[in-house]
């Protein structure tokens, strides 16, 4: 490992590994230091990028405010047949399965560099999605041969376990990485490990039980249609957001890529897009983190003018380098950073202190606050109308302020959002001895 990555001051040496809080509705460091996830989607990037190139990758994300990065950990799947020397996870020969020890060596600079620069890693350990992806193309018994190498060779790294990616959780299906999950983690009580379901799908309410999973990870994908607004705000994921008594914290890995194709529009989709269902999916649930996709970085792309490999529906993408400075992934930092500056662990959904206005799925307004009602955050996007029920004037020990999620700043106002062309997050605080 080279020495780029000396001078940053690595959260993992000042507060211990990430766990489970105890409260379970967010990850936080060993020694009780919250840990606000904000990973970026690079699902491609281990597996076809040189090492200099991962080193500067990583570096940008970092100063760029990510805390985790999320990839996939083997080939072959749609985007990566192989890596870039030509080689996939293991052999299958006349009924005999290996694993490729040399696969996992490039793998173990890819982990060691992203604990180095200070990052949680978050690798799927094997997709699941389609025909020729690693989930589909083993047995049972290879998957789970397979899943135990990866987990016991990376046990000592600062780690969240995706345990499958993008595949459906049909009962069958369900069953299955089940049973694996229950063999690999055993033992486990407080470590974050989940597995990702394909898009506008929520398969947990049959896994109460599964002890070893201890964080609940949906995607509400691509599409920019109001049907998939509403399952993000009004489905599944905020019922859960409801409950009386969370028992894992929910975190939203796919919300919709910077610059991918939307499902309905066909449009490249924009950061304020983006932006949308970032604050739909932290504010629905109590705070846990979300993740961030730009179009380009998760696929690694590197030819100009075309599609990722495997998605030829997504649209032509920018050179993964190119793609790192889209305004989302900057954005992204500002909004942890908005969070970080709140009792955000506290924060919970409160839409009983607003009254919205007649809105259509894409201007809904969303509300949380801490329990005692001394910090309120409403997220405004462009079109919301929704008023505050609780006299902020009545206190004088009240603040009110607008956060811009463009470019970071936070001003003071009044209780009308500054303008009614971009979105806009109120916070009102009525205890400044918080602050």
């Amino acid at each position: 490992m080279s020495d780029i990555f000396n001078s940053i001051v690595n959260p993992f040496k000042q507060h211990g590994s990430v766990l489970v809080a105890p409260a379970k509705t967010h990850l936080e460091h060993a020694d009780g230091t919250p840990f606000f996830f904000l990973a970026d989607t690079c699902w491609t990037g281990p597996a076809l990028s040189t090492k200099a190139e991962w080193e500067q990758y990583l570096l940008d994300r970092k100063r760029k405010g990510f805390t985790a990065i999320q990839f996939n950990m083997a080939s072959p799947w749609r985007s990566a047949p192989t890596d870039a020397e030509d080689r996939i996870a293991y052999t299958c020969r006349n009924g005999h399965f290996a694993v490729n020890e040399e696969f996992y060596l490039r793998m173990d600079q890819r982990l060691t560099a992203i604990n180095a620069a200070g990052l949680l890693a978050v690798p799927v350990l094997c997709w699941a999605h389609t025909t020729g992806d690693i989930g589909r193309e083993l047995n049972e018994s290879n998957l789970l041969e397979l899943v135990k190498f990866e987990v016991e060779r990376y046990r000592d790294t600062e780690v969240m376990w995706i345990l499958a990616g993008d595949n459906h959780y049909t009962p069958e299906e369900a069953a299955m990485w089940k049973r694996i999950g229950r063999k690999v983690f055993a033992d486990n009580k407080h470590i974050p490990i989940t597995t990702h379901p394909v898009g506008e799908n929520w398969p947990w309410t049959t896994w109460e039980d599964e002890a070893w999973l201890t964080v609940l990870s949906y995607q509400s994908g691509h599409g920019d249609s109001k049907t998939t607004f509403s399952w993000l705000h009004h489905g599944p994921v905020a019922d859960y957001g409801k409950r009386m008594k969370i028992t894992r914290p929910a975190i939203n890995l796919e919300p919709p890529y910077e610059g991918i194709k939307g499902y309905k529009s066909g449009m490249p989709l924009s950061d304020y897009v983006v932006r949308r269902s970032v604050f739909w999916s932290l504010m629905i649930t109590p705070v846990a983190g979300i993740t961030y996709g730009g179009h380009g970085v998760w696929s690694w792309h590197l030819e100009p003018g075309a599609t990722p490999v495997g998605h030829p529906g997504n649209g032509v993408a920018m050179i993964w380098n190119d793609a790192l400075d889209l305004p989302g992934a900057t954005q992204m930092g500002y909004i942890r950073q908005l969070f970080e500056s709140l009792p955000w662990t506290e924060l919970f959904p409160a839409q009983e202190l607003i009254r919205q206005a007649a809105n259509q799925p894409e201007t809904f307004v969303t509300c949380m606050a801490t329990p005692d009602r001394s910090v309120i955050m409403v997220y405004f996007p462009i079109g919301g109308q929704a008023e505050l029920l609780i006299n902020v004037n009545a206190s004088e020990n009240s603040s009110v302020s607008w956060f811009n999620p463009r470019d970071g700043i936070i001003m003071s106002g009044t209780l009308t959002p500054p303008d009614s062309e971009n979105d806009w997050v109120l916070i009102v605080r009525t205890d400044l001895k918080r602050a």
